[in-house]
């Protein structure tokens, strides 16, 4: 039976499937959705497989569709060329890049380095134990800025020697940054897979950092949090998630906004997008104890020494916190920004002059405070005019470090 040819993007496994149920068929020329279905069970192919294969079909009625052997397939991701007919024309340049379409990979998958200044606190026993037990556990990690989520990840993934895969969101991530797109490289173009299918294809962890600054573009993520196949539009391949892939995302919000305006950039998040995370974690500031060994540590590996300087530093942090959540200021100082503060002393070997130099980011009524407040706690310090224009008055913030 003559059958005429058409354009579909079909993998290796949906060809054998077509070629397998036309040989079943011989005398048809057209088929039934259950029967595809029904013939593709009987001889051990996925449902996906048979689903993505007849989409492409071409449908003559209402669930009844053309039978197309692949022989009779003109790949839409292949060059074309001979047997298709086509006029003798000149290629630019531009039209042979484009002719040749490829798949191509970076090496974006690897297992992090055990950092040995890094200390186990909060939810790092609970995320360890998920890593390690290879288990689709979708998890959604929530906290204010700077308190470690994406250390207490990486360094989970380290002492289980898991295969990790990072990818930042912002306003701008779409699908073609997630799942993947058309490149030019060297002069052809090539598909080139996103983080999402890398991590995927390995059974990696793949962690979206930062997941509510993202659009309504994150959507095309669904299917993934629910650890399915994922089928790739542009070139018709579908991806089944190899065992031990996982995903977690960190925030600095639950996926609510941000009432308060200190992370305008986050986004309220679909409900059911979140509702595919099977937990939810809100990571909090560590205690004072542990925040003092995190800088101790951190000090330590920029070969500085002042465990006075460590111990006032974590004082005045925890103070700052303290009257943030109290309402009487705006800002607050993180563990980051004292890890920060402690690499600059290892290169001044002053301790203002580095508190100075890691506050400037803040407002000049903020700044002033938080100066004046260490200067209290530390008195074996002494407050300088402050680097570039003079501060004239502190601010009605600093009345809540009197």
């Amino acid at each position: 039976m003559k059958r005429v040819p058409y354009m579909m993007n079909i993998s290796k496994v949906q060809a054998d499937l077509i070629d397998a149920f036309v040989a079943s068929n011989p005398n048809q020329d057209s088929f039934e959705r259950a029967e595809l279905f029904k013939f593709a069970e009987e001889q051990g192919f996925s449902g996906s497989a048979a689903y993505t294969l007849m989409k492409q079909m071409p449908r003559v009625a209402r669930g009844v569709y053309q039978m197309v052997g692949s022989g009779n397939v003109i790949q839409m991701n292949a060059p074309l060329a001979a047997p298709v007919a086509l006029p003798q024309v000149e290629q630019t340049p531009i039209a042979k890049a484009v002719a040749k379409v490829q798949s191509t990979s970076s090496e974006e998958v690897y297992i992090p380095s055990a950092d040995p200044t890094f200390v186990k606190w909060g939810y790092f026993a609970d995320v360890l134990k998920i890593v390690k037990s290879n288990m689709f556990y979708p998890m959604y990690v929530a906290g204010l800025s700077g308190n470690g989520k994406t250390m207490m990840i990486e360094q989970a993934c380290a002492n289980a020697k898991r295969e990790y895969v990072r990818v930042q969101i912002t306003p701008e991530t779409d699908e073609d940054d997630l799942i993947g797109g058309f490149r030019l490289l060297n002069g052809e173009t090539v598909f080139a897979k996103g983080p999402v299918i890398k991590a995927m294809e390995a059974g990696a962890l793949l962690m979206i950092d930062e997941i509510d600054r993202g659009s309504n573009k994150l959507m095309c993520l669904q299917g993934v949090l629910e650890g399915k196949p994922v089928l790739i539009k542009k070139t018709g391949e579908v991806i089944t998630p190899a065992p031990g892939f996982n995903v977690i995302a960190t925030a600095n919000t639950k996926g609510q906004g941000d009432e308060q305006g200190r992370f305008i950039a986050a986004t309220i998040i679909d409900e059911a997008f979140l509702e595919r995370f099977t937990i939810t974690l809100e990571q909090p500031y560590p205690t004072a104890a542990t925040e003092k060994r995190i800088v101790t540590n951190h000090m330590s590996k920029f070969g500085a020494n002042d465990k006075e300087f460590t111990e006032k530093l974590v004082q005045w942090a925890q103070a700052i916190r303290k009257t943030f959540e109290d309402g009487g200021i705006d800002e607050i100082i993180s563990t980051r920004r004292l890890c920060h503060i402690v690499q600059t002393f290892s290169i001044f070997s002053d301790r203002m002059k580095a508190i100075e130099l890691c506050v400037n980011r803040f407002d000049a009524d903020t700044r002033a405070a938080f100066l004046d407040l260490y200067s209290k706690i530390d008195a074996d310090v002494t407050t300088e005019e402050p680097i570039g224009e003079e501060i004239q008055n502190t601010g009605d913030n600093a009345k809540y470090f009197a």
